[in-house]
């Protein structure tokens, strides 16, 4: 069941953070329901760049991320333009995570990266900030069971080392990131649902509880 609305959830902004496979489009859809907001997911199944990215990720690395961008900046505006609150399945500041990552292991051409930054901070200057940022904290390992559990095929070939230089890449973005945006980092591994996670979320959201670990309630004994 949907829940009500609440004054505090008027023109809210979520963002929703964290390595490939931990549960953002999870988390979104349930955050969207028991807050009675609109939901926007990450463009995927539509990417016509992925299959070649994984394919071969130097060759085609900066064209994705590019690619990305474009969309995750139009889905970005989109919800400023509304003027409705909504939870956003990975922001546009985690595009450059993947970007950085690209380009300290050599799969991206160390100019076509400054170009790449140069774009976002053009872009950035005209995008409002999410009210608060959900990150999933899930480690490399985890984030690897869960992409072979889901079988994508296009993510058969990402390798542990791969997640490895991703997580590494997520801690950095969430320390400079929380300076800017409060955050709110989750252990998804410990609650039992996505909805006893939103539930949390929401509490700590009531709460301003920002910039520290979202807790689960103590059972009763």
């Amino acid at each position: 069941m949907q829940a009500q609305r609440n004054d505090a959830f008027d023109r809210l902004f979520i963002g929703i953070a964290g390595m490939i496979g931990a549960g953002k489009s999870t988390l979104a859809t349930s955050l969207g329901r028991h807050m009675g907001i609109d939901v926007y997911y990450e463009p995927v199944e539509d990417n016509e760049y992925l299959a070649d990215f994984y394919r071969d990720t130097a060759r085609y690395s900066f064209a994705t991320q590019i690619y990305l961008l474009n969309r995750r900046f139009a889905q970005h505006q989109e919800i400023i333009w509304r003027g409705r609150s909504a939870v956003q399945d990975r922001t546009i500041y985690e595009d450059s995570v993947f970007a950085k990552m690209l380009a300290r292991t050599g799969l991206m051409d160390e100019r076509d990266y400054r170009t790449y930054v140069d774009l976002f901070r053009n872009m950035s200057n005209l995008m409002c900030r999410p009210n608060v940022i959900v990150y999933l904290d899930v480690s490399p390992e985890r984030s690897h069971e869960r992409i072979l559990a889901r079988s994508r095929g296009v993510e058969s070939g990402i390798s542990l080392q791969y997640l490895t230089d991703l997580y590494h890449g997520y801690e950095e973005f969430i320390r400079d990131i929380s300076k800017i945006i409060p955050v709110i980092r989750v252990d998804y591994d410990r609650f039992a649902t996505a909805e006893e996670m939103a539930r949390v979320i929401q509490e700590n959201f009531l709460d301003h509880d920002f910039l520290r670990e979202a807790a689960r309630p103590e059972l009763p004994r």
